[in-house]
């Protein structure tokens, strides 16, 4: 792993700082504690900083020179709302809130990147530091946006960075087009009419109901995506009654769906509401599904691929960059911010056979903190290289 030798000097640092992050999680919308200390930060490194865009997010920019170009690099914030089960000293100390995604440590590879480049000005232009909240299905990107960011906040490109289990430590992955999926999620309520367990013939079952629209839903895939197309639909909850022998009125699913073109996310959230209703009339029942898609699809553009992958290689060494990264069909909402500007999203290795995200054993690598805040503070330096 290739390491500026200046940020190999605070890399301890940057391990105390991440762990401190790990330890006190938010959830989105609350990362009060975790943005007071992002900013506290950026201003002692010599930053000029923003707060409150989005609520709770966080931009800190750095001006060097008469270059108008602007970039921007964004981290994530907020924690997950799951009960963590490491019993390690930086264990989160926050019942139900867990950092089980690695937004401690996005957060912390920046802010490493913010410390260096502030500390060298070896470049000519401006770079903004965006330190988001809410990742986690809550809108944090939307909201700062709405805020006004860009207007804010000019840049020409953005880019954003997450870890990936399956990777080496430290290597790098990126691709052009849709990298990440869209996604969405659904209620289904599903009505009709409760009876005694022994007499199912004067109800309407909606647990037998909520099972064939279940099941009719894994049809949605495989009989109207092309496979061509990346899709899924997942159920994962159901809600239904209280005793043994009552049939209850009600039944109620829960789930998600993820696509990688609009064109196909609409199309699932249209068959789930038409599939839901139609087979709870077929047995009698009524179904209310309210289908939401909360997620665009990550498209990275092209040309900022190209370019991104070539300066990673430069600065990491080709062997621990590819440039053909996998599809991950988990969602993210800094395609709402490709959909702004141009850029990409690219991913960093935690260690191939490191837990991974969203498990109550989850825990970021510290080892490659100072290669991501290197990654970082390369790119800005040959995206904004001084003349001469």
């Amino acid at each position: 792993m290739k390491i500026d030798p200046m940020i190999a000097g605070f890399a301890d640092e940057l391990t105390e700082w991440r762990r401190d992050i790990h330890a006190h999680p938010e959830l989105g919308f609350e990362e009060h504690r975790t943005s007071a200390l992002v900013a506290e930060r950026l201003r002692a490194f010599g930053c000029e900083v923003a707060t409150g865009i989005g609520r709770t997010g966080v931009v800190g920019t750095l001006r060097v020179g008469n270059n108008p170009k602007a970039i921007a690099l964004r981290a994530d914030m907020d924690a997950l709302p799951m009960q963590e089960v490491n019993d390690f000293g930086h264990r989160s100390q926050t019942p139900n809130t867990m950092h089980a995604c690695g937004h401690d440590g996005h957060t912390t590879m920046l802010l490493g990147a913010a410390r260096y480049l502030a500390a060298t000005r070896n470049f000519d232009g401006t770079v903004h530091f965006i330190f988001q909240p809410a990742e986690e299905g809550r809108g944090g990107a939307e909201a700062m946006i709405a805020d006004g960011l860009f207007e804010q906040f000019p840049c020409d490109s953005v880019f954003g960075m997450h870890n990936f289990h399956t990777g080496e430590a430290g290597h790098v992955m990126v691709r052009p087009g849709p990298t990440m999926s869209g996604g969405g999620v659904f209620d289904i309520e599903i009505t009709g009419r409760g009876a005694h367990g022994a007499l199912p013939e004067t109800g309407v079952d909606p647990v037998l109901i909520a099972a064939h629209v279940v099941t009719a839903l894994q049809s949605v895939v495989a009989r109207n995506v092309s496979a061509l197309d990346a899709a899924v639909i997942s159920v994962t909850q159901i809600h239904a009654g209280d005793a043994y022998n009552v049939i209850p009125d009600t039944a109620v699913l829960r789930g998600t769906f993820r696509a990688l073109r609009m064109e196909v996310l609409e199309a699932l959230k249209t068959r789930i509401e038409t599939i839901s209703r139609d087979v709870a009339s077929a047995f009698g029942g009524k179904a209310d599904p309210k289908v939401l898609i909360k997620v665009i699809p990550v498209i990275n553009d092209t040309a900022e691929t190209a370019w991104v992958a070539g300066a990673a290689a430069e600065a990491l060494g080709a062997d621990a960059v590819r440039d053909d990264g996998d599809i991950v069909m988990a969602s993210e909402d800094f395609a709402f911010m490709l959909a702004e500007k141009p850029g990409a999203f690219l991913f960093i290795g935690n260690g191939r056979g490191s837990v991974p995200v969203h498990n109550p054993r989850y825990d970021f690598n510290d080892e490659i903190l100072p290669v991501g805040a290197t990654l970082w503070s390369r790119l800005v330096e040959t995206r904004l290289k001084k003349a001469g």
